[in-house]
């Protein structure tokens, strides 16, 4: 698939096309209660599990680390941040646990996001045969997952 087939396909889908169960519904409203990373992974592997069981997709494995969040600064302002990755070939997310400066536990929305915007890479990948890159479908695709997960 050319970059550009790639970059129009995954701007045409703009929501997810499976059911989220109420099973990963109460799984998000529990990990929204925690900040430590034994808790994350737990409530974080059951929701991937249900996701993928959901999506008819494989399993992705999930780290979260203890580490503080990867940053890069310039000129003394942070230019760069990163709270995780999915690695495809692996079918592997990880997500650090704490902030880069203060290190303190990430905010449970923040983790939440992070945890579920590097699913959707996972689903981009498994579902839709996509080389999965930050397009507007891409975002839109995921806001439709929040929604379904937090209603």
């Amino acid at each position: 698939m050319t970059a550009i087939t790639n970059y129009k396909k995954s701007n045409a889908i703009l929501a997810i096309n499976f059911p989220v169960s109420r099973r990963a519904q109460k799984i998000v409203s529990a990990l929204l209660t925690t900040n430590t990373v034994d808790a994350r992974q737990k409530f974080g592997d059951a929701l991937l599990d249900e996701l993928a069981d959901c999506a008819e997709i494989d399993i992705v494995q999930l780290k979260i680390s203890p580490a503080k969040q990867y940053h890069k600064k310039r000129g003394g302002r942070t230019v760069f941040k990163r709270y995780g990755y999915y690695r495809p070939a692996e079918k592997y997310i990880y997500i650090t646990n704490f902030t880069a400066v203060q290190g303190k536990p990430l905010a449970p929305k923040t983790f939440l996001t992070t945890l579920l915007h590097e699913w959707m890479h996972h689903y981009d990948y498994c579902k839709l045969k996509l080389n999965s890159i930050h397009t507007k479908g891409f975002y839109l695709r995921l806001a439709s997952l929040q929604e379904a997960l937090l209603s």
